[in-house]
């Protein structure tokens, strides 16, 4: 993995709130957006009995996500998705220029 830094938490911290597990085992999550890295392309995780892989990993800034980026994260629009940040946040928006790793991931076969 000489081309990602080293993780910053655990592959099991990666989805661990019950809206968003569900939202993940039902097809509707396949992004999870992090300050660090949780996990590298290829790894696998459970949720629930069922096994995810990490399919890629990057780096972007958090300004430079799309309404599409927020339904992949499993809401339905940006907005919405940056209002929940902001609130995660004590209220505060997150920079734009605010680098965060991308994890992608789908259902195992």
């Amino acid at each position: 993995m000489s081309d990602y830094p080293e993780k910053t938490c655990s592959i099991d911290r990666l989805l661990t709130h019950g809206k968003l597990v569900a939202a993940a085992l039902a097809g509707q999550k396949t992004q999870q957006r992090r300050a660090g890295v949780y996990a590298y392309p290829g790894e696998s995780f459970d949720l629930n009995g069922q096994a995810f892989v990490v399919k890629d990993l990057r780096q972007e800034r958090y300004g430079d996500m799309t309404d599409r980026d927020a339904q992949s994260e499993g809401y339905p629009s940006l907005g919405m998705y940056k209002d929940l940040i902001k609130r995660m946040h004590g209220g505060q928006d997150m920079p734009g220029e605010q680098l965060v790793w991308v994890h992608e991931f789908e259902k195992a076969e």
